[in-house]
Protein backbone atom coordinates (compact mmCIF):
# COMPACT_ATOMS: atom_id res chain seq x y z
CA UNK A 1 0.00 0.00 0.00
CA UNK A 2 2.80 2.45 0.91
CA UNK A 3 4.62 1.64 -2.34
CA UNK A 4 1.51 2.55 -4.35
CA UNK A 5 1.16 5.89 -2.54
CA UNK A 6 4.84 6.66 -3.15
CA UNK A 7 4.48 5.73 -6.81
CA UNK A 8 1.38 7.94 -7.15
CA UNK A 9 3.10 10.86 -5.43
CA UNK A 10 6.19 10.50 -7.61
CA UNK A 11 4.09 10.29 -10.76
CA UNK A 12 2.11 13.41 -9.81
CA UNK A 13 5.32 15.31 -9.00
CA UNK A 14 6.84 14.32 -12.36
CA UNK A 15 3.71 15.42 -14.21
CA UNK A 16 3.72 18.78 -12.45
CA UNK A 17 7.40 19.32 -13.21
CA UNK A 18 6.91 18.44 -16.87
CA UNK A 19 4.01 20.91 -17.08
CA UNK A 20 6.09 23.68 -15.51
CA UNK A 21 9.03 23.08 -17.81
CA UNK A 22 6.68 23.19 -20.84
CA UNK A 23 5.90 26.84 -20.10
CA UNK A 24 8.62 29.21 -21.28
CA UNK A 25 10.26 31.86 -19.16
CA UNK A 26 8.79 34.51 -21.49
CA UNK A 27 5.29 33.17 -20.88
CA UNK A 28 5.77 33.16 -17.11
CA UNK A 29 7.16 36.70 -17.12
CA UNK A 30 4.44 37.94 -19.46
CA UNK A 31 1.55 36.40 -17.52
CA UNK A 32 3.06 37.37 -14.17
CA UNK A 33 3.60 41.03 -15.06
CA UNK A 34 2.07 42.40 -18.26
CA UNK A 35 -1.45 41.08 -17.87
CA UNK A 36 -1.93 43.27 -14.80
CA UNK A 37 -2.65 46.14 -17.22
CA UNK A 38 -2.71 44.54 -20.68
CA UNK A 39 -5.49 41.99 -21.10
CA UNK A 40 -4.83 39.64 -23.98
CA UNK A 41 -7.87 40.37 -26.15
CA UNK A 42 -9.71 43.20 -24.38
CA UNK A 43 -8.71 46.84 -23.90
CA UNK A 44 -9.42 48.04 -20.36
CA UNK A 45 -6.80 50.23 -18.67
CA UNK A 46 -4.19 49.70 -21.39
CA UNK A 47 -4.21 48.43 -24.98
CA UNK A 48 -5.02 44.75 -25.47
CA UNK A 49 -1.98 42.61 -26.25
CA UNK A 50 -3.59 41.45 -29.48
CA UNK A 51 -3.82 45.10 -30.60
CA UNK A 52 -0.34 46.34 -29.72
CA UNK A 53 1.22 43.09 -31.03
CA UNK A 54 -0.41 43.75 -34.42
CA UNK A 55 0.90 47.35 -34.50
CA UNK A 56 4.42 46.26 -33.64
CA UNK A 57 4.50 43.29 -36.04
CA UNK A 58 3.26 45.54 -38.84
CA UNK A 59 6.03 48.06 -38.08
CA UNK A 60 8.69 45.42 -37.29
CA UNK A 61 7.90 42.14 -39.12
CA UNK A 62 11.30 40.58 -38.40
CA UNK A 63 11.41 38.94 -34.97
CA UNK A 64 14.77 40.46 -33.98
CA UNK A 65 13.62 43.99 -34.97
CA UNK A 66 10.32 43.55 -33.10
CA UNK A 67 12.11 42.41 -29.93
CA UNK A 68 14.78 45.11 -30.15
CA UNK A 69 12.37 48.02 -30.64
CA UNK A 70 9.62 46.87 -28.31
CA UNK A 71 11.90 45.89 -25.42
CA UNK A 72 13.82 49.15 -25.80
CA UNK A 73 10.61 51.20 -25.82
CA UNK A 74 9.15 49.42 -22.78
CA UNK A 75 12.43 50.00 -20.91
CA UNK A 76 12.09 53.75 -21.58
CA UNK A 77 8.54 54.65 -22.63
CA UNK A 78 8.47 57.89 -24.63
CA UNK A 79 5.59 59.38 -26.59
CA UNK A 80 8.07 60.75 -29.14
CA UNK A 81 9.16 57.24 -30.13
CA UNK A 82 5.79 55.54 -29.78
CA UNK A 83 4.05 53.91 -32.72
CA UNK A 84 0.73 54.00 -30.81
CA UNK A 85 0.06 57.67 -30.03
CA UNK A 86 -3.71 57.11 -29.91
CA UNK A 87 -3.22 54.58 -27.11
CA UNK A 88 -1.13 57.10 -25.16
CA UNK A 89 -3.82 59.74 -25.64
CA UNK A 90 -6.48 57.31 -24.39
CA UNK A 91 -4.59 55.56 -21.54
CA UNK A 92 -1.60 57.76 -20.81
CA UNK A 93 2.06 56.88 -21.26
CA UNK A 94 3.12 53.50 -19.94
CA UNK A 95 5.11 53.92 -16.72
CA UNK A 96 8.77 53.02 -16.61
CA UNK A 97 8.83 49.61 -14.92
CA UNK A 98 12.53 49.01 -14.35
CA UNK A 99 12.69 45.56 -15.94
CA UNK A 100 16.07 44.14 -16.90
CA UNK A 101 16.84 44.13 -20.67
CA UNK A 102 16.93 40.31 -20.84
CA UNK A 103 13.56 40.07 -19.09
CA UNK A 104 12.05 42.46 -21.63
CA UNK A 105 13.57 40.46 -24.49
CA UNK A 106 12.07 37.24 -23.09
CA UNK A 107 8.66 38.89 -22.75
CA UNK A 108 8.67 40.55 -26.17
CA UNK A 109 9.90 37.34 -27.80
CA UNK A 110 6.94 35.52 -26.25
CA UNK A 111 4.58 38.24 -27.50
CA UNK A 112 6.01 38.02 -31.02
CA UNK A 113 5.74 34.21 -31.09
CA UNK A 114 2.23 33.94 -29.64
CA UNK A 115 -1.10 34.05 -31.47
CA UNK A 116 -3.31 35.47 -28.73
CA UNK A 117 -6.47 34.55 -30.65
CA UNK A 118 -5.74 30.85 -29.98
CA UNK A 119 -4.95 28.65 -27.00
CA UNK A 120 -1.32 29.19 -26.02
CA UNK A 121 1.20 28.30 -23.36
CA UNK A 122 0.42 29.72 -19.97
CA UNK A 123 -3.15 30.72 -20.88
CA UNK A 124 -5.48 28.15 -22.43
CA UNK A 125 -8.76 29.61 -23.72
Amino acid sequence: MQKNNLLKSTTIALLLCSQLSAVSLGSLLFHGNCTTCHFETKTVSAPAVIDFREHYITAFPKREDFIKYMSSWVANPDAKTSIMLQAIEKHGLMPQLGFDEEVLKDITGFIYDTDFTKEHEGHPH
